[in-house]
């Protein structure tokens, strides 16, 4: 039986960002390190391959420092980042922590604690219960940071003379926070804003890299988390850029094949920030033995950017 011919098309860059990468070579290195286990509060990025591989070696995943009983064993603060109550707790308690918060949300919370410093109050654009968002506001002791998750929430709020910042959750998409924004300074007349986009380098190239395959594409799959902000962003953005059905599914045994008809003769894959590599090749190899497949990578931009690991876990 002749299989099916099928056009992909790989979104380069894809899967795991700098971030994430060190985040996930935190817990590795720690478990080398100090032994097992090692506490990790909160996934330490969001998905569920990443997550049940390190569980595989070692890490223990909790949401809160109260489960933790063994008081000697290291805790790793995910790479989204905490408030700074939780670690006065893990310092009260006596753990030994490293925080793998990326440098880039990193960065947004030194931005809000200036800006609170300076008695300037704040309006994050982010999702009110995502853990960075919960993370970011969570710098800052009083209630200093109003919570703004788009343009109609921005319509709520009063209009004001007085000096306003903004700041924003990293893995939104571009074209979403450029709308709040518009609607912030229609709203603000003396607005500041951050000296550089606070969106995620990587989030940007991964979503500008979906829009060049999702007008190719008859159907696009994410391979990411269904908890995975920027993963989610990315199937959105290629349904809003030409493409006519776009899935996210955490890996290949997600996907039903039996939708793949006649229809559909060119597809494209791209994955998100937390999204391993491995997965995505599996999803080849499964669509290989199903169709007569050619492969083309679809490059927006070269990723070369590497962060530090802390002092404590430096070779």
């Amino acid at each position: 039986m002749t299989k099916k011919k099928l056009n992909i098309y790989l979104a380069e860059p894809r899967g795991f960002c700098a971030g994430v990468a060190r985040a996930i070579q935190i817990v590795e290195k720690a478990i080398e390190k100090y032994g097992k286990p090692i506490y990790v509060r909160h996934e330490i990025v969001h998905n569920k391959f990443v997550v049940d591989s390190l569980r595989d070696k070692g890490a223990v995943f909790v949401d809160e420092l109260d489960e933790i009983k063994d008081k000697s064993r290291p805790v790793i603060f995910s790479a989204h980042g905490v408030a700074k109550s939780v670690k006065e707790e893990a310092i009260a308690k006596g753990f030994e922590f490293i925080d793998a918060v990326c440098p880039l949300v990193k960065k947004v919370h030194k931005q809000a604690i200036k800006f609170d410093k300076d008695n300037i109050k704040t309006i994050l654009i982010g999702k009110k219960n995502h853990v960075e968002v919960i993370g970011t506001k969570g710098q800052i002791d009083r209630d200093n940071i109003k919570i703004v998750k788009d343009a109609k929430d921005v319509e709520l709020l009063d209009k004001s003379n007085e000096e306003m910042a903004y700041i924003c959750q990293t893995t939104l998409s571009v074209d979403e926070i450029d709308e709040t924004v518009r609607a912030l300074k229609n709203k603000f007349t003396n607005l500041i804003e951050p000296k550089a986009s606070d969106v995620c380098y990587a989030t940007t190239n991964r979503q500008r890299a979906v829009k060049k395959i999702a007008k190719l594409s008859d159907l696009l799959i994410v391979i990411g988390s269904q908890n995975s902000s920027n993963s989610k962003k990315l199937r959105e953005v290629a349904e809003k850029n030409g493409c006519s059905k776009a899935i996210l599914i955490d890996d290949v045994s997600f996907l039903d094949f039996d939708e793949i008809d006649d229809s559909i003769n060119n597809i494209g894959i791209t994955a998100g920030a937390s999204a391993d590599e491995v997965v995505v090749q599996k999803l080849l190899d499964e669509l290989k033995k199903r169709f007569d497949i050619s492969v083309e990578t679809v490059t927006e931009i070269k990723e070369d950017m590497i962060f530090t690991l802390p002092k404590e876990l430096e070779d």
